[in-house]
């Protein structure tokens, strides 16, 4: 029998879609006050891999991700999409969204993203809230599995993802 053990802390990420920056800029502003100083931000990019948010957010949608530099247990996970997602509505308009946030954490082996759909490859967690691996770590990246949203499958995505993993890898070793 194996030793119960309180897991590793990782390192909290956040995906952010949105449609204007001034939503984007809110969000992360309600997000420091939450979880503190951020210590990755990547740039804004295009988001076209789906139409899946055109209806409610409409077109030229945009990409970023930031992380922070507190590290997490992953066990808040629940609830910080519970609050991400009191975010989404607190700047929806007309009952659309503005801007769509996902939590996730990076540890050393995996990227792990939060949901509030099931699916075949996502494990129930806690008050509505499943996760799924998306990435995992082997031969120094990151790669797909065959779930992994289109966006988290390129290159761009996974340097960036890369690049938090070794912030999150100097993290664990200085303590």
């Amino acid at each position: 029998m194996g030793k119960i053990e309180r897991p590793p802390l990782v390192k909290l990420i956040i995906g952010f879609i949105f449609n204007q920056e001034n939503y984007l800029l809110k969000a992360k502003k309600l997000l420091i006050k939450k979880f503190g100083k951020i210590d990755f931000e990547s740039e804004i990019l295009d988001f076209n891999y789906t139409d899946y948010y055109q209806k409610e957010m409409g077109g030229n949608l945009k990409r970023k991700f930031i992380s922070f530099e507190k590290l997490i247990s992953p066990s808040k996970l629940t609830s910080i999409k519970r609050f991400t997602n009191r975010i989404e509505e607190k700047l929806s308009k007309d009952k659309k969204r503005n801007v769509n946030i996902d939590p996730g954490y990076i540890n050393l082996s995996k990227l792990v993203l939060a949901s509030t759909k099931d699916y075949r490859h996502r494990i129930y967690l806690n008050k509505g809230i499943f996760a799924e691996v998306t990435l995992f770590y082997q031969n120094k990246s990151f790669s797909p599995l065959p779930w992994t949203y289109p966006d988290y499958k390129t290159y761009p995505y996974i340097e960036i993802f890369n690049y938090i993993r070794e912030l999150y890898k100097k993290q664990i070793k200085n303590k």
